[in-house]
């Protein structure tokens, strides 16, 4: 009935005790887990997970912008050799964080231009990363999107905008590209207000789950660990905000990671 599009299984947070973990969202009737890059080696960790776990945990290939200071083209060529192991089912975590310093604007607009392309050239979804950023980062993947091939199955299924906390105005542009948006612990807290009235206005299709695991925990865990396991306290919010069933929920949202993941 679930699925989480956004953990970091392959974290040191899990080192202790990874394989209860995956059995508790087993337990909870995950069916599916997307396990997210954020750099080289956690392309290849995340890999080796889905390899130990078949049909069950998927990677995705990809630097978030944090990570994209000091990168040289043999990087790219070796992240384009990893994003074609049949485990990889989307390009990510990419985008633009401006409200860090780690890497210049600059050299996060060259890795995210770059993994586009790549997303472009694979015809893999992407996961996208915005912080402070919105107001040039949409743009860049609306100019993206525009210049895709009209036959790219991308045009309808292009991706997931994780996390999404940017001007509700973006919002529109990004519905009608066909992005999805991944929906997380934070709109069980108390004072998110504007992460519910987010989800209220999305289209049911268009809304993905995702813990961000081992962050940004479900208000009845705040201050622990966060773990797929927590994904129906999500999925119930959800619920509760657009006056469904949990059920109806849980089985359209898992049909839309389905969708824009290419998963069977």
């Amino acid at each position: 009935m679930f699925f989480d599009s956004h953990a970091h299984l392959d974290f040191d947070a899990f080192d202790a005790d990874r394989e209860a973990v995956i059995q508790r969202a087993k337990d909870n009737g995950l069916l599916f887990i997307i396990n997210i890059a954020i750099d080289l080696a956690g392309t290849r960790n995340s890999i080796g997970l889905a390899k130990d776990y078949p049909e069950y945990i998927f990677a995705t290939a990809g630097i978030h912008p944090n990570y994209s200071a000091d990168l040289v083209e043999a990087q790219f060529t070796d992240l384009e050799k990893l994003a074609r192991a049949p485990e990889v089912v989307a390009i990510g975590e990419i985008g633009l964080d401006y409200y860090r310093d780690h890497a210049t604007p600059q050299q996060q607009r060259v890795a995210l231009e770059k993994q586009l392309d790549l997303a472009r050239r694979l015809a893999l979804p992407i996961v996208v990363h915005e912080r402070a950023s919105a107001h040039e980062l949409v743009s860049i993947l609306l100019g993206w999107h525009q210049n895709l091939p009209s036959n790219s199955r991308l045009k309808q299924n292009p991706g997931v905008m994780h996390a999404y906390s940017a001007d509700q105005s973006f919002v529109e542009p990004l519905l009608d590209c066909g992005f999805c948006f991944g929906i997380g612990g934070p709109v069980t807290y108390k004072n998110a207000t504007e992460k519910r009235a987010l989800v209220s206005s999305l289209p049911l299709d268009k809304i993905l789950l995702e813990t961000d695991c081992p962050f940004m925990p479900p208000q009845k865990h705040r201050g622990q660990r966060n773990e797929p396991a927590f994904i129906p306290l999500i999925a119930q919010k959800i619920a509760e905000i657009k006056g469904l069933t949990l059920e109806d929920v849980g089985s359209q949202l898992t049909s839309n990671a389905m969708r824009v993941f290419q998963l069977d």
